[in-house]
């Protein structure tokens, strides 16, 4: 039998196809790439087929796409959780983990099978919660940092859970012995594991390094890491995915150079979600039936009510003890209710082992579906009714500014932003950071602030607020892109030098970003002005009248001055969005041979005189 080729192009197309309908409604690709399997596949139409050499790429994929999510965890995270994130994950996971597992046992199922669908009920997904947080904005709220901690704790216990069931299901037995000998393998293999992790690939990787190793020597070395985890995995009576979830956790501390580091969890990370992984979710999806509906329609509702149920009053209640209501606990567990990829692939696993029948398997799935399309209706909802009680709370965590740029008239708004906060300025050119370190209190990072290494290095991580001041207009909007997407920035604002630039003025709107100055300007004619000395700063107060600031904000975008930021209380922030009485616009005007038009009119609040 030769290679099916075309099957293989036909399920990544209908994989790619899905996965961008999904994310185009404000849902996770696996969503879209299960659907499309269940759609297209044997379930339903029958045009696409699996098979042996398919189902290796799937397991492959599998087996990559834990790696990578072991490169993107930081250990050191789970440890600065916050309470609250822990008791929301504790209550989370322990609640729908007792519900599944009763559902199961009473309606006849095995015990092993009724831990294993409480394990998937009380999973929980980070893909969903990102993109709604987003379009909420309230990505600098208690809640959403609370949400992101529980989903990663919640996810680390159902692998934990997982291992012990794997186990016990390799051993086929529960007596004392067989028990006490799973016990010793775990524990080996873990003791082996954080002992190859913390001593000997930090070392082996430095000794390659002092060797010149590169890049390319350093792939098939991840690689090779990550299949050797997953066969001791395997030998332990664990899954391989464990192995490479673990591997990729030791690899992290391991690759002692950041950029080489974030190059290759760049690298898995495509090379599984956007080749391998949608082979396994789709694939998953030929395995579902639709004779659920008839055969188990009241264990299908039964679970997905349990399951949400479970994860709303399981958070809310472990949440009490933090003080802060059971509003915001309620809040918390229905953004925490969706399921994702980690609880499909647990579910393909038990499938292929056994360990659950393909009608579990299918309730399982649709659970995973319907609990996570509620997910931004019913955020939606809590986040309304905390902010209509006032008690929607912007959390702390976040402060100060990232500047993305050195130039002149970047470093004089940076200048002006560190009145209201702390400031770090990036930029690759050594000149310009050289020049913004004269800049008292500024923190300076020479490097390409596209370079995930770096932007950690200047604090990406605790900043609340990144600003993209470069001639590069392409260059802004994707700095302020991937700070949203892998930082989860609330607050963005970029420079577009050209009125031409629709294109970026939509991807940087679709990130509800901010456009630099409120409008496009013309950066080297206001740095050489800058640094010629010949512009001279303006301040507008805003009024009581809804109507002045409305008057206000049109002048200042329409005329000749640059406005450049808002004093707001104690706080500034750079020009845009709406005024608000009381704001004070501080603007600049060019001055001497720069001039274009009278200067000072701003000051007063009106407009020149004909």
């Amino acid at each position: 039998m030769g290679f099916p080729l075309l099957d293989i192009l036909l399920i990544l197309i209908a994989a790619f196809a899905g996965g961008r309908l999904a994310q185009r409604l404000g849902y996770p690709s696996v969503l879209g790439e299960l659907a499309a399997g269940i759609i297209l596949g044997p379930p339903l139409l029958g045009l696409l087929q699996g098979g042996e050499a398919i189902a290796v790429l799937a397991e492959i994929g599998v087996l990559l796409m834990m790696l990578y999510i072991g490169m993107e965890i930081d250990p050191r995270e789970l440890g600065k959780a916050s309470r609250g994130g822990i008791l929301a994950a504790l209550g989370g996971f322990i609640v729908p983990f007792a519900l599944g597992y009763w559902v199961v046992t009473a309606s006849g199922g095995t015990p092993i099978a009724g831990v294993f669908v409480g394990m998937a009920m009380g999973v929980t997904s980070l893909a969903t919660k990102s993109r709604i947080l987003v379009d909420l904005r309230i990505l600098d709220t208690r809640i959403a940092h609370v949400m992101m901690a529980g989903a990663l704790i919640a996810d680390t216990l159902s692998l934990l859970v997982f291992a012990g069931i794997t186990s016990v299901v390799a051993a086929g037995t529960l007596d004392f012995a067989s028990v006490a000998w799973i016990a010793v393998k775990v524990t080996v293999f873990f003791a082996v594991a954080w002992l190859a992790g913390v001593r000997l690939l930090p070392m082996g990787w430095r000794w390659l390094n002092r060797r010149g190793m590169n890049r390319a020597g350093a792939v098939p070395l991840v690689l090779l890491v990550a299949f050797a985890f997953a066969e001791a995995a395997h030998l332990a009576g664990l899954h391989g995915i464990l192995g490479t979830f673990v591997a990729g956790l030791a690899l992290r501390e391991a690759i002692g150079e950041r950029r080489l580091s974030h190059d290759l969890t760049e690298l898995v990370r495509d090379v599984s979600l956007g080749f391998l992984a949608p082979v396994f979710f789709v694939t998953a999806g030929f395995e579902v039936t639709f004779g659920v509906f008839t055969e188990a329609p009241g264990l299908l509702l039964t679970v997905i009510v349990l399951a949400t149920l479970g994860k709303i009053v399981g958070t809310a209640v472990a949440y009490l003890p933090t003080g802060h209501g059971w509003r915001e606990g309620v809040v918390l567990g229905a953004g925490m209710n969706g399921r994702g990829a980690v609880e499909i692939i647990i579910a393909g696993i038990g499938l292929q082992a056994g360990i659950i029948d393909q009608n579990i398997f299918s309730i399982l799935v649709f659970m995973a579906i319907a609990t996570t399309a509620t997910v931004p209706l019913f955020l939606t909802w809590g986040v309304k009714w905390l902010q209509g009680r006032g008690e929607l709370v912007r959390s702390e965590g976040r402060s100060g500014t990232l500047m993305v740029g050195a130039g002149p008239l970047a470093r004089y708004v940076a200048r002006m932003l560190h009145e209201g906060g702390p400031v770090t300025v990036v930029d690759r050119n050594a000149d310009a950071t050289d020049a913004a370190c004269e800049v008292a209190g500024i923190k300076v990072v020479t490097g390409d602030a596209l370079d995930g290494t770096v932007l950690q290095e200047a604090g990406i991580e605790d900043a609340g607020r990144v600003v993209a001041l470069t001639p590069n207009a392409e260059v802004n909007v994707l700095a302020v892109q991937r700070a949203r997407e892998r930082w989860l920035v609330p607050d963005l604002v970029a420079l577009l030098p050209r009125e031409d630039d629709s294109g970026l003025a939509t991807v940087l709107d679709g990130l509800q970003g901010e456009t630099a100055f409120g409008r496009p300007i013309d950066l080297t004619e206001w740095d050489e002005a800058v640094m010629a000395g010949q512009v001279q700063e303006a301040e507008v107060v805003v009024g009581d009248d809804e109507a002045d600031a409305e008057e206000i904000t049109r002048r200042v975008q329409e005329g000749e001055s640059l406005p450049v930021v808002i004093r707001r209380g104690e706080s500034v922030r750079p020009f845009g969005g709406q005024l608000e009485p009381g704001d004070v616009v501080v603007t600049l005007e060019m001055t001497g041979a720069q001039a274009q038009a009278p200067a000072g009119w701003l000051s007063q609040g009106k407009p020149p005189q004909d």
